[in-house]
């Protein structure tokens, strides 16, 4: 049996889509690229904004194509949108087989079992964490860790609470003991994941309660582990132990991704973000002051119901204060279900939000280009992730500061290698692997 897996979305749903590969060929499934080729076709769904819903329904009409020219083909819906829709999937998409929202994937081999009489030894697993079922990464030196599930958080536009549940911690042995066995196989770089990493633990038993600080630093203790990366924090509860544990542990790299959403403290307190615009500059100054080179990236939403010139303004500003090494740009969307779709208006007409959102992506390139400037004529240290995407001649891989480097080279996948940094743009660098020959000495005499 054969299967093709199509993943939208965010690093969560990445790390969704490493169990579902896992439990698949747990079950006897093999892996094909084309999706006219397989017997299962499975996505894994987003909703967080209009545009994945766009992407992801067109992908399902193909799948509705392959189904009709192939009616034994089983179709597949995780994620999200699945959890979102509800039983609305199978009236609205009836050759949908299968839909199962992000909780429940630990039991997608007992979903296909039941449609697949053939199926190798169906099961099911208990608790709502996947990172307790088997993985089959992308790339065998780097992993996601999930350290929860879920958001408490109230943010007007999300619809994570609705789809993913209340936080849930995985206790902090769980943790370990999954880096321990992904050193032991080996991964030297973990990112760990979850809605606000940076909640992680309140909800624990008091014999079993950590804070995301103790955690990161027992992660970081692991030997084998060179890298360690975390995503997404929540401004609000960015505290000083977490400060303190990124700047005085060396595995734990020199970026953060903390999304402002806006620059404007009116548009925050209407996201029901509960912070503003002063306290989100005091804590990226404390972070800078704390780990020198940070790299800093975050979210930005353009057109938030109410937002005007003067608040858009403010989020330039913020960029322009800030000096963000990048930033997701989103065009707001109502999702259904959240406060900002219920009871805000959508009134910001849908041209001025392309106008806002072309302006901010000017400044966000232009200051991230000046930002990668700083590298060039330096060597880093880069985790070499295989051919660059551009030119198969060349390596890609990523410094500490999690930003691409393509370079001329002869390092292995997995490994830990010195670039000289000869050029910069706004996303990304480039350089040769440090020992290596420049082009110029390439040149026969």
């Amino acid at each position: 049996m054969r299967y093709h897996l199509t993943t939208f979305g965010c690093q969560m749903n990445e790390h969704d889509s490493e169990r579902m590969r896992g439990v698949l060929e747990d079950l006897g499934y093999s892996r094909v690229d084309a999706r006219d080729e397989a017997d299962l076709i499975l996505f894994n769904t987003c909703t967080i904004r209009g545009s994945a819903d766009e992407r992801f329904l067109g992908n399902l009409g193909d799948a509705k194509r392959v189904k009709r020219e192939r009616p034994d083909a089983l179709v597949a819906v995780g994620g999200c949108w699945a959890q979102s829709m509800k039983e609305q999937v199978f009236r609205e998409f009836p050759f949908v087989d299968i839909a199962f929202g992000p909780s429940e994937v630990a039991r997608l081999g007992e979903l296909v079992a039941r449609e697949r009489i053939d199926a190798v030894g169906a099961f099911s697993f208990d608790g709502a964490f996947s990172g307790s079922l088997p993985a089959r990464r992308e790339r065998a030196h780097q992993a996601w860790v999930q350290i929860s599930v879920g958001c408490n958080c109230v943010c007007a536009y999300c619809i994570v609470p609705s789809v993913r549940g209340r936080e849930r911690s995985r206790p902090l042995a769980d943790v370990v003991g999954e880096v321990r066995a992904l050193a032991a196989d080996g991964v030297v770089e973990v990112t760990l994941l979850g809605q606000n990493v940076n909640s992680y633990g309140r909800d624990l038993p008091r014999e079993e309660r950590a804070t995301f600080a103790e955690l990161l630093r027992a992660v970081a203790g692991v030997e084998g582990i060179a890298r360690v990366r975390y995503t997404s924090p929540h401004p609000k509860d960015m505290k000083a132990d977490v400060i303190a544990a990124m700047a005085e542990c060396p595995e734990v790299c020199e970026h953060l991704h903390l999304p402002a959403q806006s620059g404007s403290t009116r548009i925050l307190k209407a996201m029901r973000r509960t912070y503003s615009r002063e306290r989100y500059l005091d804590l990226v100054a404390r972070l800078r002051g704390a780990i020198p080179d940070l790299s800093l990236t975050t979210d930005l939403i353009v057109g938030f119901p109410g937002e005007t010139e003067a608040d858009f303004e403010d989020t330039l500003r913020l960029v322009e204060e800030c000096r963000y090494d990048g930033a997701y740009t989103f065009l707001y969307s109502p999702r259904p279900g959240t406060e900002a779709a219920e009871r805000l208006p959508d009134d910001v007409p849908a041209e001025v939000k392309r106008e806002r959102i072309g302006r901010l992506v000017e400044v966000v390139q232009r200051t991230a280009a000046e930002r990668a400037a700083r590298f060039v004529g330096t060597t880093g240290e880069v985790l070499v992730e295989g051919p660059s995407r551009t030119d198969p001649s060349k390596l890609r891989g990523r410094l500490r500061q999690n930003i691409t480097v393509n370079f001329t080279g002869t390092a292995a996948p997995g490994s830990l290698v010195r670039v000289a940094i000869e050029g910069a743009t706004s996303t990304t660098l480039s350089g040769r692997q440090a020992g290596a020959p420049a082009p110029a000495d390439l040149v026969p005499a």
